[in-house]
C-alpha cells in the first residue's frame, strides 16, 4: 500500500507536533556517545522520519531509506549521508535489516501490517539485537468537538476498515501498538510507549477535510453503517468545520524498544561514569 505525496506533505506537520517528546528523547539517549550511527527507515515515504529524528542525533549519521514507491523516494532531498532503495517489505524485509545497523525506524506503518508480518519483523530485529523506534501508530481513538450522534458508529466502522488487508495480510489496525509491545516483550525487549495524538484545531481546514472525507468513504465501504447516516454525519461535520467550530483528536502511539539487557548495561555504564571512585 502506498500514499500520495500530497497526503504525506499535508500530514507531516501534524506528525512532527504529535511525536511523543519523552520517547524521542529515549531514542536519542540510546544512541548518545557514539561517533556515528546507521539508521534504517522502513516505508520512508518522502523522508519525514529522517527530518523529525535527525536533529536529535548530533553524531555523524548514515540513513538507509526503503520504500516500495519510486515516486515517493524521488521526492526525498538528496544528501551525502542518504542511501535510497526501492524495496517490497513483504518480500524483502530481511534485506533491509542486513549489514551494519544501529537503529530501525518507521512511522505510521505498524497499524497497516498483519500480525504475522509484525511477528516476523520482531523476530528479525531481535535476532540482530536492533533497537526500534516505531512512531505514529494509529490506535483507534478519535474525539470530536462538537459531538455528532453518528461519531461513534462512523469511527467504529473506520476501525473495522483499518483491519482490512493493506498489502501485508489482514491489518492489525488499532490493535497494533499493544500487539507490537507484546511481541517485543516476548523476545526480551524493554518497551516504552507514549501517546502521539494529532490535535486538529479549528483552523486546520485542509487536514480536517481530508480526514473527514477519508473516514466517510472507509465507513461506507464496510457496510456497517448506512450511507444515509454517513452522509448526514459528513454534512454536519463539514458544517462545524466551515463555522470554525470543529476540533479533532486522533490517537496515535510512539514506541521505542531495545533489548532489556542492553538497557541495563547502558544504565550501569552511566552510573559508573557519573559516580565518584572510592
Amino acid at each position: 500500500m502506498s500514499f500520495s505525496a500530497e497526503w504525506l506533505a499535508l500530514r507531516e506537520p501534524f506528525d512532527r507536533q504529535a511525536r511523543h517528546p519523552g520517547v524521542l528523547q529515549r531514542v536519542a539517549a540510546a544512541l548518545s556517545g557514539r561517533p556515528a550511527v546507521t539508521i534504517v527507515d522502513l516505508a520512508c515515504g518522502t523522508g519525514s522520519t529522517l527530518r523529525a529524528l535527525s536533529p536529535h542525533l548530533p553524531m555523524r549519521q548514515s540513513w538507509r531509506l526503503f520504500d516500495n514507491d519510486l515516486s515517493l523516494l524521488a521526492r526525498v532531498p538528496p544528501a551525502a549521508n542518504l542511501h535510497l532503495q526501492p524495496l517490497d517489505l513483504v518480500i524483502d524485509l530481511e534485506a533491509a535489516l542486513d549489514g551494519p545497523v544501529d537503529l530501525v525506524t518507521t512511522s505510521a506503518l505498524l497499524d497497516l501490517v498483519s500480525d504475522s508480518w509484525l511477528e516476523r519483523f520482531v523476530t528479525e530485529v531481535a535476532a540482530r539485537r536492533l533497537p526500534i523506534y516505531a512512531s505514529l501508530t494509529y490506535d483507534g481513538r478519535v474525539e470530536f468537538a462538537p459531538a455528532d450522534r453518528h461519531d461513534l458508529a462512523v469511527i467504529a466502522a473506520v476501525n473495522s476498515h483499518q483491519r482490512r488487508d493493506k498489502g501485508f495480510g489482514p491489518a492489525l489496525g488499532p490493535l497494533a501498538p499493544r500487539t507490537a509491545a507484546e511481541h517485543l516483550e516476548k523476545v526480551g525487549y524493554a518497551v516504552e510507549l507514549g501517546d502521539a495524538d494529532w490535535l486538529l484545531h479549528e483552523s486546520d481546514l485542509a487536514m480536517q477535510e481530508a480526514m473527514l472525507a477519508g473516514w466517510a468513504v472507509a465507513a461506507s465501504e464496510t457496510g456497517e453503517i448506512s450511507d444515509e447516516a454517513v452522509g448526514g454525519w459528513l454534512v454536519n461535520r463539514r458544517a462545524a468545520l466551515m463555522a470554525k467550530r470543529s476540533t479533532i483528536r486522533v490517537g496515535h502511539v510512539d514506541l521505542f524498544a531495545s533489548p532489556a539487557d542492553a538497557r541495563r548495561a547502558d544504565r550501569s555504564q552511566s552510573n559508573s561514569t557519573s559516580s565518584p571512585s572510592r
